[in-house]
């Protein structure tokens, strides 16, 4: 896997101050438990599943291995949880109005602003290492996929729904409520399936940055002439 996007962890101090145990007040026990899982993820990336300690992780995370225990059973619960957290984060895109005179440039601007935003350095490598780590984790592999489908699939939906609303495209069938889940994977599929299985293989993420864009309008080119063409009219996911 490859580490040179990913923030060194300096070596754990000879010495360690002393840390308080015992549970956090309420109102401070989300950002303890945000900031364990921004180590782990951070020593993850570093060392991968077998090299990262539970020992390293609480060193990162100015913590203590008893408050790490107490909300994580082990290590694979704690890299379970990091995985999941980082899919669930498809939700929080947001973007601004997209720019643009046509609805095929409204669309194209969307959809490389998701790609961006996507191609994140560590949230490719931690998508490379939850893959390389599939055999042993298969619950994860599998429930990991669904939902990020799902999530994607929501993020999708909403995207197309807002672009096309004041456009004659929304009174296409591909954009009917019935359909719209269904014409969103179709769009996903063909606008950011392909560069991400690229970003999968590609070390440096930032010679993609030209190509994005590029990919992107065709895409979108290909994607409303099937919608306006009935390519994708009453087909079933």
């Amino acid at each position: 896997m490859n580490t040179s996007d990913v923030k060194a962890i300096p070596a754990p101090r000879a010495k360690r101050a002393a840390v308080r145990f015992g549970r956090p007040p309420k109102e401070l026990a989300g950002e303890v438990d945000a900031r364990i899982l921004d180590a782990a993820r951070r020593v993850f990336l570093q060392r991968g599943f077998e090299g990262a300690s539970i020992d390293e992780i609480a060193e990162v995370a100015r913590s203590g291995k008893r408050t790490i225990y107490a909300r994580f059973e082990d290590k694979r619960a704690l890299f379970t949880e990091v995985v999941t957290r980082d899919i669930l984060r498809i939700a929080e895109f947001k973007t601004k109005p997209p720019t643009g005179v046509t609805i095929e440039e409204r669309l194209t601007n969307a959809a490389a602003t998701l790609l961006h935003w996507g191609f994140d350095p560590d949230r490719i490598g931690l998508m490379r290492l939850a893959i390389a780590e599939a055999n042993r984790f298969p619950d994860l592999a599998a429930g990991v996929n669904q939902r990020a489908r799902e999530l994607s699939t929501e993020l999708g939906a909403d995207l197309l729904r807002e672009l096309t609303r004041s456009d004659q495209l929304g009174s296409l069938p591909a954009f009917a409520p019935e359909h719209l889940a269904t014409t969103a994977r179709l769009f996903l599929d063909i606008i950011a399936v392909p560069m991400l299985l690229r970003a999968l293989f590609v070390v440096d993420l930032k010679t993609l940055d030209p190509e994005i864009d590029a990919h992107v309008a065709r895409g979108v080119t290909f994607f409303l002439a099937a919608c306006r063409n009935g390519g994708v009219e009453g087909r079933q996911e």
